[in-house]
């Protein structure tokens, strides 16, 4: 009887079993019709690097038109020729290549009025490269305000898109037009010549260095020049609905001049021409018609002379350890030799801690002033070698009444340091000794 029971119940446990499976691998028609109607419809579905052409027409009767050009950058065509913002572009591109849609209102419209989809607020002509071209219609707010009513032109469905998807597409020319007043890429830059405050002086750049080379060679000061290049990269125009282009002209005829930049790459030189009037800069550029009015930060940053971007730094081996130092101070004489991590001299393991406090003294000398005379017989000289012997630097101090005026070899800028500065090299330099000295000390 047990027997009899136990066969009974693997049936019916075999019988549930396959019913569960069944079950799971074959769901009710209407269940994956529902999961189907949950996910948005798509209105568009495109490749974005196949439309070329672009109509954005309002109700206003305001209308846009854009191409991509033979290189592939987006070009406005049309009310004028204009340069596009790239990026700017790009998002409006994304946006349409991959419209979905919140809902499907209606299968088959039949009266498009009460949408705003008779008389669209927005028109979207898209063009691909094999000449089809789809109309994107856009139309009123839905009553919660969240969404809008939007179809294509060829087919009758009514669908409503989020508001957001409208406002990534509903962009004028001042929206997409490339703001930057110089369309320039900082590392193609080889030339840049700056006058202001009654000078003019130019850069070079070999490679990643930045050279003065006008009105003489001098060493530039690499950070500064590269601030001011990302400067001159990022300016862009101001086109708030407050500024008037009439009154920005009026204001740059008068104003006073600032400074005149000309920036060379391997394709051309462009010019921008900056003015103050009271508090507010106004720039003209050779790139594009018309006078803006600009940011503070441009004016201050052009609004330089000289001497500002000079490299005031006596060394230029930087925060590399050097391979090599010597110092002659009066009787006094100074010799490090770096083999791997370890400093040493006349033989001696040096005590690392004062051959560092040295080393920061050489790299903190910097000049106070620059000047042209001054300069007699040098009291000390320093030559450092560092990029492992690739780089040979000597410097000469002369006394100079309560000041010193240092040269570097070879060169004919003469720089003043401060009293103070060369002091503390001489100090820690005195203070340098043998790691026995400071083993000995330690205990």
């Amino acid at each position: 009887m047990k027997i009899q029971g136990l066969l009974i119940a693997a049936i019916v446990l075999t019988a549930l079993t396959g019913t569960l499976y069944w079950s799971n691998h074959h769901k009710p028609a209407e269940t994956t019709a529902q999961a189907s109607a949950d996910l948005p419809p798509k209105i568009l579905t495109l490749n974005e690097s196949d439309i070329t052409k672009l109509d954005l027409k309002k109700k206003s009767g305001d209308e846009l038109m854009l191409a991509k050009d033979n290189s592939g950058n987006w070009q406005i065509t049309s009310p004028k020729p204009l340069r596009v913002d790239q990026s700017a572009m790009s998002s409006i591109l994304s946006t349409l290549s991959s419209l979905s849609a919140d809902r499907l209102l209606e299968e088959k419209a039949s009266d498009l009025k009460q949408f705003g989809l008779d008389q669209p607020i927005l028109q979207v002509q898209i063009t691909q490269k094999d000449n089809n071209t789809r109309r994107l219609l856009i139309g009123d707010d839905t009553p919660t305000g969240n969404a809008v009513y939007a179809k294509l032109e060829s087919d009758p469905r009514v669908f409503t898109i989020p508001s957001y998807s409208k406002t990534s597409i509903d962009k004028g020319a001042n929206d997409l037009r490339d703001k930057r007043l110089l369309p320039i890429e900082a590392d193609k830059i080889s030339r840049l010549e700056l006058i202001a405050k009654k000078e003019d002086f130019e850069f070079g750049r070999n490679k990643d260095q930045w050279q003065i080379v006008k009105p003489k060679p001098l060493r530039a000061d690499a950070a500064r020049v590269d601030e001011l290049v990302r400067t001159l990269e990022n300016a862009k125009m101001d086109l708030s609905p407050s500024d008037d282009a009439k009154a920005a002209a009026a204001a740059f005829a008068s104003g006073s001049p600032i400074a005149t930049v000309k920036v060379t790459d391997a394709s051309a030189t462009q010019e921008l021409q900056l003015r103050k009037k009271k508090d507010d800069y106004y720039a003209k550029s050779s790139a594009v018609e018309g006078v803006y009015k600009v940011t503070s930060v441009l004016g201050q940053q052009l609004d330089k002379g000289l001497d500002d971007f000079r490299n005031k730094k006596l060394f230029d081996f930087g925060f590399s350890d050097p391979n090599k130092v010597e110092m002659h101070d009066a009787s006094k004489a100074y010799l490090l030799i770096r083999t791997g991590g370890e400093w040493s001299s006349n033989g001696k393991k040096m005590d690392g801690s004062t051959v560092t406090a040295f080393l920061d003294k050489l790299r903190d000398l910097s000049a106070s002033n620059f000047v042209d005379t001054g300069f007699t017989s040098p009291t000390i000289d320093v030559t450092v070698t560092s990029n492992d012997g690739q780089r040979v630097e000597k410097i000469l101090l002369a006394k100079s009444g309560n000041k010193y005026i240092a040269k570097r070899e070879n060169e004919a800028a003469l720089y003043e340091i401060d009293s103070s500065s060369v002091n503390e090299l001489q100090k820690t330099a005195g203070e340098l000794k043998p790691a026995a000295e400071s083993n000995k000390q330690s205990k």
